[in-house]
């Protein structure tokens, strides 16, 4: 079995210990070696991670708003443009069940062109 290891994170410059279990663990993947400590490696996993399309909702940084619907501050998770109303997630359900479920659709018309309004 292999022998522990000395390597130096490339993050923080610290040096870490590749211990033999590690390694074995490693090449039973076909990984190479590690270039980050744990802590690094796992800062850089969160930091990447977050579930499908990059959206975590546990460090969420939305933007303060007041809601359209109801006129309570609320915050979402997006810059608003300024063209379109603002609901909190009361409202925005509530909108989103009157309407049959549809509502605004991506790609379906959001109000440009169409021949309506003609």
């Amino acid at each position: 079995m292999a022998e522990d290891q000395q390597l130096m994170c490339s993050d923080c410059g610290q040096a870490f210990t590749f211990t033999a279990e590690d390694q074995e663990f490693f090449r039973e993947r076909g990984y190479s070696s590690p270039k980050r400590c744990k802590p690094c490696r796992q800062a850089k996993k969160n930091e990447q991670s977050g579930g499908g399309g990059g959206y975590s909702r546990g460090t969420s940084q939305g933007t303060s708003v007041i809601c359209a619907g109801c006129g309570q501050q609320t915050t979402v998770p997006f810059e608003p443009r300024g063209d379109r109303p603002v609901y909190c997630q009361n409202c925005f359900q509530a909108r989103k069940t009157s309407a049959g479920g549809g509502g605004n659709r991506r790609g379906g018309g959001g109000g440009f062109g169409g021949g309506r309004g003609r």
